[in-house]
């Protein structure tokens, strides 16, 4: 468990995999579950915090950020279940493109799983206190969230801190599975610009460590992700 701020904790397993909570007034909301097996670490983690699990809320449909929700819907069933109205069609198995999107083959391991979602999130929902952010490009319907009490931005793979911060498509030979599992890389790159906008104070990822005042690091990953995808 590693604590930031007033309201986050980040829970990692094998290295490298994140799953967030974030504590709020009534309770707990947890930012994906992680890989499969990981409900106890954050069953264990809320009690550690003394609040109840109220909000299981995803920034995607890959298997490594909702591999525990059907557990932890089996073990909390009056907790909410939120993701965005793009992604949840990849739980049902549905893989389709819109006409308007670009038409790049998803990527990555999406998993079908049994809980559906209570709610469908569209930008500018507010799950608690943290504001539903479009970041599409890791995959089609990818979303973050803004904690406005901090300024805490929970980026899911729009962002990567493993190995070093990069965009979401850009590789890092130390970890390079996020970006082997990313859907549109120049989707991901405007993404990322958008992300920096908000200018946050600390910058929390799917994978590697939580960064305080990360914002002169995400404009070097933009840089670096502009100079890869012009080459």
């Amino acid at each position: 468990m590693t604590t930031a701020g007033k309201y986050l904790t980040q829970l990692t397993r094998l290295i490298a995999f994140n799953s967030q909570l974030v504590e709020e007034d009534d309770g707990i909301t947890v930012v994906d579950t992680g890989l499969p097996g990981s409900a106890p670490l954050i069953i264990a983690a809320a009690q550690k915090l003394g609040k109840p699990i109220r909000r299981i809320t995803l920034t995607h449909a890959h298997m490594d950020h909702v591999g525990s929700v059907d557990k932890l819907h089996e073990l909390l069933p009056d907790a909410e279940v939120l993701i965005s109205a793009r992604d949840a069609r990849f739980l049902t198995g549905d893989k389709s493109l819109d006409p308007d999107e670009p038409q790049t083959k998803p990527r990555g391991s999406y998993s079908v799983i049994k809980t559906r979602p209570t709610r469908l999130l569209m930008p500018g929902d507010r799950v608690g206190s943290l504001e539903v952010i479009a970041s599409p490009g890791h995959t089609p319907g990818h979303v973050a969230y803004l904690d406005t009490r901090e300024g805490t931005l929970l980026a899911g793979d729009a962002y990567t801190a493993q190995g070093g911060l990069s965009t979401a498509g850009v590789y890092r030979l130390l970890f390079p599975l996020a970006a082997m599992g990313t859907w549109n890389r120049p989707t991901g790159l405007a993404s990322a610009k958008a992300l920096l906008a908000l200018k946050p104070e600390r910058l929390a990822v799917g994978h590697g460590r939580i960064i305080e005042q990360p914002q002169a690091a995400m404009q070097r990953a933009i840089e670096e992700a502009e100079r890869s995808i012009s080459r």
